[in-house]
């Protein structure tokens, strides 16, 4: 019953949702807003388990002193003084818990995307090696969507930036067209394979 019943939840619920999706009714309305309601109820236990699993961890990483177990405990510090705040002072302007996500929190984000551009640029220059003609055409388009995107595209002439808009509209929106179309013919495969129990993966099982 360990996996019967979990599985009996995901097919019952997945065919109403698509029941709902497909055939709009009052009942199936009223069935989602109330399963809407419950989830919001629920989340918060979700963010509970998230807390535990995170402490547990990284806990374990400190108590054991493993590799690097320094980030971990700064990791729970940071989790435990952050909570504080929010709870004492509340998650309004001013607050202290507001401080620490604009001078912490923000900062640390605008560095991490600021790393990941040199990590860009080192991939675009390996990718874009004229190995091949496949490559030479990447390169060439790549070159002149960047170039168009900048002042400095038009500066040295005005067809660069038509040039980069009708590569941006024409082929790359329908090649991720059909990138979306397949990523669609695949969900729907997958999401099938659930609703009738063919895919029990996502029970913590191989089969």
């Amino acid at each position: 019953m360990k996996r019967q019943i979990p599985l009996m939840i995901v097919i019952i619920l997945g065919f109403l949702f698509v029941g709902h999706t497909f055939i709009p009714h009052k009942y199936s309305i009223d069935f989602y807003d109330w399963f809407i309601s419950w989830t919001k109820a629920i989340s918060p236990f979700a963010v509970a388990l998230g807390v535990m699993s995170l402490w547990m961890v990284h806990g374990t990483k400190v108590t054991r002193k493993a590799p690097n177990w320094q980030y971990s405990l700064v990791t729970l510090v940071a989790l435990v003084f952050t909570a504080f705040a929010g709870f004492m002072w509340g998650t309004n302007e001013g607050t202290p818990f507001m401080w620490l996500f604009k001078n912490v929190q923000l900062p640390m984000s605008a560095t991490m995307f600021s790393l990941l551009a040199f990590y860009i640029s080192s991939a675009a220059y390996k990718a874009f090696r004229a190995r091949s003609p496949e490559a030479t055409v990447l390169l060439v388009a790549g070159i002149i969507v960047m170039l168009g995107q900048v002042p400095i595209g038009a500066m040295i002439s005005k067809w660069i930036p038509e040039t980069a808009t009708w590569i941006l509209n024409v082929p790359n929106l329908a090649a991720k067209r059909g990138i979306m179309t397949g990523v669609g013919l695949g969900m729907t495969a997958v999401s099938l394979k659930i609703l009738l129990g063919i895919e029990r993966t996502y029970l913590g099982g191989g089969d």
